[in-house]
C-alpha cells in the first residue's frame, strides 16, 4: 500500500515537472537558425517573400513566441501534440508508430548490458585469479573508450560485408513475409548488432560498478558475521553480497535510462532502425519543431516514469528504504 501512495503522489510531482521540460525545450529549440519554411524553400531552390509568408503562416510559426507557446499548451492538455506538416501526419501517431522499435533496443540492450556488466563485475571482484581479473578491467575500460557509432560501423564491416551473417539495417526483412519463429529469428538476427553497440558502452559501467560494489560489501561487518555463523559461502553470497551490491547498479540503471535513449539516436542512424531516435534525427534536419517537440517530451516522459519506478525497485531491495 506504501508503495501505491508513493507512485501516486510521485505521478502529481510529474505535473510540474513536465511543464517544465515543454517550456525549456520549447525555447531551446527555437534558439536554433531556420524553420520548417526555410528548409521547404531551400529545397524548391528559391522562394519569395510572399510563398514564405504563406508558409508560416499555415505553419503557425508567424505568431508571437508567447502565443504560439500558450497554443501549444492548450494542446497538450487535450492530449494533441501537434501536426508533422513535413510528414503529413499528427505527432501522436508518429510517435507512437516509432515507439515500439526504440523499447525493443532500449530495453534489450539494457538487459544484455546489467546481465553481462554485473556477472563481468562479479568474476573480477571474487576471482582469486589476478590475470582474470586485470583482463575484465581492460575489457571494460576499451568498452568506455570506444565510441558508439564506430563500433557500429565496424560491426557492419565485418558481419554484414565480409561475413555476411547478419543484416546491415533495419528491424525486419521486408521482401520475406515471415509469419511466427520464422519472424522472430529475423527480427533477432537485425536486433544483434545494434543492441551489441548500444549495450558495450553500459556493459563496462555495471562492471566497473558491481566490481566495486562487491568488494565493499564484502568488507562488511554483517558479511563476516554471517561466515562467522557457520552460513555456507554460497548463501552469503547470494543473500547479503550480492543483494546489497545490486543496490547502486540499480540507482545507475535509473539513471541511466535518458542516456540510452539518447544513444539510441546514433545508433538508429547507423542500423537504419525505424524508431524514435531516427525519428528524431530527421525531425532535427528538416526543422520539424512540432515533431521534435512531441518526441522530446515523450523521452522526458519515459525517463521520469523509468526513474519512479527504480525508486520502488530499490525499495524493495532495501527494506530499509522508506518511500515517502
Amino acid at each position: 500500500m506504501r508503495h501505491l501512495r508513493y507512485l501516486i503522489g510521485r505521478l502529481l510531482q510529474v505535473l510540474p515537472v513536465a511543464f517544465l521540460i515543454i517550456l525549456a525545450n520549447f525555447f531551446l529549440l527555437r534558439l536554433a537558425p531556420g524553420d520548417l519554411a526555410d528548409v521547404m524553400a531551400g529545397e524548391a531552390g528559391a522562394a519569395t517573400p510572399e510563398y514564405m509568408a504563406a508558409l508560416r503562416q499555415q505553419f503557425g510559426t508567424d505568431e508571437p513566441v508567447w502565443l504560439q507557446l500558450l497554443h501549444y499548451y492548450e494542446k497538450i492538455l487535450s492530449f494533441d501534440l501537434g501536426f508533422s506538416f513535413r510528414n503529413g501526419a499528427g505527432v501522436v501517431d508518429l510517435i507512437l508508430a516509432r515507439l515500439p522499435a526504440t523499447l525493443l533496443l532500449v530495453g534489450s540492450s539494457l538487459l544484455v548490458a546489467a546481465v553481462l556488466g554485473v556477472a563481468l563485475g562479479w568474476f573480477s571482484a571474487v576471482t582469486r585469479r589476478r590475470w582474470a581479473s586485470r583482463a575484465a578491467s581492460i575489457a571494460t575500460t576499451i568498452g568506455f573508450a570506444t565510441p558508439l557509432f564506430w563500433v557500429g560501423l565496424m560491426m557492419i564491416v565485418l558481419f554484414s560485408i565480409e561475413l555476411k551473417w547478419l543484416p546491415t539495417g533495419g528491424i525486419y526483412d521486408l521482401d520475406a513475409e515471415y509469419e511466427g519463429w520464422a519472424f522472430a529469428a529475423d527480427l533477432f538476427r537485425h536486433m544483434v548488432m545494434p543492441v551489441a553497440t548500444l549495450a558495450i558502452f553500459y556493459v563496462a559501467i555495471y562492471a566497473r560498478l558491481t566490481h566495486t560494489a562487491v568488494q565493499d560489501v564484502q568488507r562488511m561487518d554483517y558479511v563476516r558475521t554471517a561466515h562467522a555463523k557457520g552460513l555456507s559461502a554460497r548463501r552469503v553470497t547470494t543473500v547479503h553480497v550480492l543483494r546489497n551490491a545490486l543496490l547502486p547498479v540499480l540507482t545507475v540503471t535509473g539513471m541511466q535510462i535518458g542516456a540510452l535513449i539518447g544513444g539510441s539516436v546514433v545508433v538508429e542512424t547507423v542500423f537504419a532502425w525505424p524508431g524514435m531516435g531516427r525519428l528524431a534525427f530527421d525531425a532535427v534536419m528538416q526543422r520539424d519543431l512540432n515533431l521534435l517537440l512531441g518526441i522530446l517530451f515523450c523521452t522526458s516522459l519515459l525517463v521520469i516514469v523509468a526513474n519512479i519506478v527504480t525508486d520502488v525497485l530499490y525499495a524493495v531491495l532495501d527494506p530499509r528504504i522508506e518511500l515517502q
